[in-house]
């Protein structure tokens, strides 16, 4: 989360969130900006394999990468997937998705 601040962080979490009720709405919210500005695919590195993060999915009660490597797919939560060097365009959205979680 060094690319931005806290301050920067909360008010992306309240752009994301502003007509939000309950936890579930607030998920949406976040799921919704990181859909529209994270750019995909990307590679990124899982367990020591590279991957390529094909689309981000909402799971039931967060938000999943669907990662790709030939056939097999796997579905990684957001919280957990490690970004590579450079970030994706948009990765600020995940930044800002694990300061609201807590992370």
């Amino acid at each position: 989360m060094a690319s931005k601040t806290n301050a920067a962080l909360e008010a992306m979490i309240e752009e994301a969130t502003v007509d939000a009720y309950g936890d579930d709405e607030q998920l949406t919210g976040l799921f919704t900006m990181i859909e529209e500005h994270l750019t995909v695919p990307f590679t990124t590195t899982v367990l020591g394999v590279e991957v390529t993060v094909r689309k981000i999915d909402l799971a039931a009660d967060s938000v999943v990468a669907v990662c790709a490597r030939g056939r097999h797919r796997q579905r990684v939560g957001l919280l957990d997937l490690p970004l590579p060097t450079p970030a994706p365009d948009g990765a600020a959205w995940i930044d800002a998705y694990r300061h609201w979680a807590g992370r």
